[in-house]
Parts: C-alpha cells; sequence; structure tokens
C-alpha cells in the first residue's frame, strides 16, 4: 500500500537532512541585499523622497521605490530561514544568548556610536558651530535618537524571541509552511500565492491604519507601525522553511523555483508600475493630502505586497539559476563581511553625502562616488575590524 501525497511531505519534514552543504543561492542573496542597502542610502539624497542634496535624477527613484519596497522585509525573510531550525539544535537559551551577542551587542554599540556619528554629518548642515561631544551628549540624553538601518537587529532579536516562545508552544506549530515548502519545490506558485495572501492579510490593515509615515520611537528603538507585521511574515515564512528539508523544499538548488524566473519578472515588473501610477494619482490628481484615503492606501498595500514577494522570488531564482554569474566573483568574497558592511557603511554614506554637497556636479556623479566609497571603505573597515580577537563571532 502506497503513502499518500500529503502523508510523505509529512514524513519529509522531518526526515534527515541529507548533507550540511551550503546554500549558494542564500549566500549570495544575502550579500546582494546588502549592496541594495548602500546603494539605497547612495542614492536616496537625489530623490523626490529624500532630497537633502540640490542635486536630483529621477532615475534614483525608481531606486528608492522598488528597494524601499522590499529589501528589509527580504531580510527578515532570510534570517528567519535558519531560526527554527536552530531553536530545535541549541535550545532557545543557548539560541537567544548566541542572538543577543550577535545582534544585541552590535546594536547598543551601534546606537552610540556609528549612528551619532552618521547624523552629527546631517547636523553639522543646520548647526555647523555645533562640537561632537555636545552632539551626541544631546542625542543620547534628550533625543531624538534616530537608529538608521541598526532598527533591523532589534526587531529581529524581538522576533527570535517570539519564535522561541512559540518553539515552546508547540515545536511542530511552523510544519504546515514546512510542508507546504516542500511542495513548492515542485509547484513554487502554489507557496507564493499563500505567502501573498498572508503578508497582505497582515499589511493591509496595518498600512491602511498607521499610514505610510508612522513609526513606533522610543530611545534607539523604532520600527515603522505599518510594517511589522508585515515583517513578522517574511520573518516566520522563512523560519517554516527551515523547520527541516531546506535543501529539498521552495529553495532546493533542483527545484521548479529557479525554472520560472521570467514569470517572477512579470509578476515584480506588473505591480512596481502600478505603484508608479498611484503615486502620479497621489500627486497630481489627489494633490498630496494627508492622510491619504483609506482606498488609496488599501490599493497601495496590495500592489506593494505583490511586488515585494514577487521580486524576493525573482532574486532567489535568479542566484539559483545562475550558479555561475558573474557576480559571485564579487559576492563570495564579500559574503564574510557583509553583515559588519551593514553595520559600518552608514556614517561613511551619510560624510561622503556631506562632502560632496558642495561640489556642482550631476546627481549621477555624487552618487556612484557615493556608493563605491561607501562599499569599498565599509568593506575595508570590516575586514580591519574582523581582525580583533573575538570579532569575527559578531561581525
Amino acid at each position: 500500500m502506497t503513502m499518500s501525497h500529503s502523508a510523505t511531505i509529512g514524513a519529509e519534514v522531518h526526515a534527515a537532512p541529507k548533507s550540511k552543504a551550503r546554500n549558494l543561492a542564500i549566500d549570495r542573496a544575502r550579500t546582494f541585499l546588502t549592496l541594495v542597502v548602500l546603494l539605497h542610502h547612495a542614492v536616496i539624497p537625489y530623490t523626490y523622497f529624500g532630497h537633502t542634496d540640490p542635486k536630483y535624477f529621477f532615475g534614483f527613484d525608481m531606486i528608492v521605490l522598488a528597494t524601499d519596497s522590499f529589501f528589509m522585509a527580504m531580510f527578515f525573510f532570510l534570517s528567519g530561514l535558519f531560526a527554527w531550525s536552530g531553536i530545535a539544535r541549541k535550545g532557545a537559551r543557548s539560541y537567544l544568548a548566541d542572538r543577543l551577542l550577535r545582534l544585541g551587542l552590535p546594536f547598543a554599540v551601534c546606537a552610540l556610536t556609528v549612528i551619532p556619528l552618521a547624523y552629527y554629518a546631517i547636523s553639522l548642515r543646520q548647526h555647523p558651530e555645533i562640537g561632537f561631544s555636545e552632539f551626541w551628549w544631546n542625542m543620547v540624553t534628550k533625543g531624538p535618537w534616530p537608529s538608521g538601518p541598526i532598527w533591523f537587529l532589534w526587531v529581529l532579536f524581538a522576533f527570535d524571541l517570539v519564535a522561541c516562545l512559540l518553539h515552546r508552544l508547540s515545536p511542530n506549530l511552523l510544519d504546515p509552511i514546512n510542508r507546504l515548502s516542500l511542495h513548492g519545490r515542485r509547484r513554487p506558485a502554489v507557496f507564493f500565492a499563500v505567502m501573498l495572501a498572508v503578508t497582505a492579510a497582515f499589511y493591509i490593515p496595518g498600512r491602511v491604519h498607521f499610514g505610510p509615515s508612522s513609526w513606533f520611537e522610543f530611545g534607539p528603538f523604532s520600527v515603522q507601525h505599518g510594517r511589522v507585521m508585515l515583517y513578522a511574515t517574511y520573518f516566520f515564512f522563512g523560519a517554516g522553511i527551515g523547520v527541516a528539508q531546506m535543501d529539498r523544499g521552495l529553495l532546493a538548488v533542483d527545484g521548479r523555483m529557479a525554472k520560472v524566473s521570467w514569470d517572477w519578472m512579470v509578476l515584480a515588473i506588473v505591480p512596481y508600475c502600478l505603484l508608479w501610477g498611484l503615486i502620479f494619482i497621489k500627486r497630481e490628481i489627489l494633490g498630496n493630502p494627508s492622510p491619504l484615503p483609506d482606498w488609496y492606501e488599501a490599493l497601495y498595500a496590495i500592489c506593494f505586497t505583490v511586488f515585494s514577494v514577487a521580486i524576493m522570488f525573482l532574486i532567489l531564482a535568479f542566484f539559483q539559476r545562475f550558479k555561475q554569474s558573474g557576480s559571485a566573483r564579487l559576492l563570495d568574497p564579500m559574503q564574510g563581511d557583509a553583515f559588519g558592511m551593514f553595520l559600518v557603511h552608514y556614517p561613511i554614506a551619510l560624510w561622503l553625502q556631506y562632502w560632496l554637497f558642495d561640489y556642482d556636479l550631476p546627481a549621477i556623479v555624487k552618487a556612484t562616488i557615493g556608493f563605491v566609497l561607501t562599499v569599498a571603505a565599509s568593506w575595508a573597515l570590516t575586514r580591519a575590524l574582523r581582525q580583533i580577537p573575538g570579532a569575527s563571532q559578531v561581525l
């Protein structure tokens, strides 16, 4: 008597892994995302949204709209891939201790050093007479104390903590997602549809209620109200895939996901164009009202969600499909330093923009200089910091 298809998948969820080989597609996607973060921060002064420099280039608006719509959510997804299995392997206490070292310590150090150094460059434009020590003391004691990109660290730790509590409640809680992942090896569209539906259900109400610009802020702890549940769904979908047999599921190197990569491209391009249509309506027809109508926020959230999930699938499919692409020659050597680059790049990017502000150069030239030097300097600095005894356990 043969087993049913669902029973077979259920058995595979808890089967022993076939190998311990790293998934190069995941490693390269994570490193690629780090470069996307650096690019985002290099071009944003020259956009309609950022516009902290008089120079402007519409192409950078196109980049920022795309990157802002997916890259942090995808970071949570990739981080979640190793959460559930890590908790099962190490135990909740050891897992959280490791995460506190890997996330909590960098957050504390960066909040006290990297972030004030970065925002001092902005403050000097408005108050050139202020010294750094005075600026630092005012930021830490009086506020505001912005977190820049490191808000990701404390939110990720919070998700890890929730994951530990849920794992204690039921180690099998995410098995349905894992079974869906195993099924997704042959039918990735089903996983895409389910993830899209769940993500939309959690994100759209928050977007409608809070709008796009509302942030929770408490000292250096900040996060966008309307996106917390979006990030949570990405994290736990990733955790579900990583419960077991990640090498046999949606992200399997021989899975169907990579074979339909052009489909993901279409699914990303269409909602991205619709987002621009909605932006045109907001600016030219509605007149940039604040707050925006609920129907507008709901439509924007729907397009945002489809684009966000689709482009993540596209990026993962690309790195699965083109294993020997030229990008690997840059991404593979950078892989071990990517997290450190994420941590240290922000003051480098902002001080380069401060220096470039007074030069009468086209926006493309300024952004190119800023991006290239930010990548080079943050990579070199990370390499140097990782030579400190014990630093490689954190960076």
